[in-house]
């Protein structure tokens, strides 16, 4: 999985990492129990501070997507994530956030469509 990070976005970069990291595990990119680069390698390839990537990770445990294993390093959590107590309020949001951009409901379904199948199907 290649990480693109755009540090000019006003979008703090470990919440970056967190959402690229997300979208990897549900694309099939990222597997579970696989493992995952170390906060150093991850901070030196994209070139930020190691807190950073620290922190992206930290929230992604707390969310239940990895785990930390003190031999294997950071792994991918095993699916499903229970992170339903979050997700209809972002739905619910993101779902606002498309409506307004595009209002018409039928290229709306379209193109959630086109997204959901981009995801792995045998997870559900």
């Amino acid at each position: 999985m290649i990480l693109e990070i755009d540090p000019h976005s006003d979008e703090p970069i470990y919440l970056q990492l967190r959402k690229q990291i997300i979208i990897g595990i549900a694309k099939g990119e990222l597997n579970p129990n696989e493992q995952l680069p170390t906060v150093r390698q991850i901070a030196d390839e994209i070139g930020v501070n190691t807190m950073t990537v620290s922190k992206g990770y930290q929230q992604l445990r707390e969310e239940g997507y990895l785990l930390t294993d003190r031999r294997k390093g950071t792994i991918v959590a095993s699916l499903p994530v229970d992170s339903r107590k979050t997700s209809d309020k972002n739905l619910t949001l993101l779902l606002a956030e498309l409506y307004l951009a595009e209002p018409d409901e039928t290229k709306l379904q379209e193109k959630i469509q086109v997204i959901l199948s981009s995801f792995r199907k045998d997870k559900l």
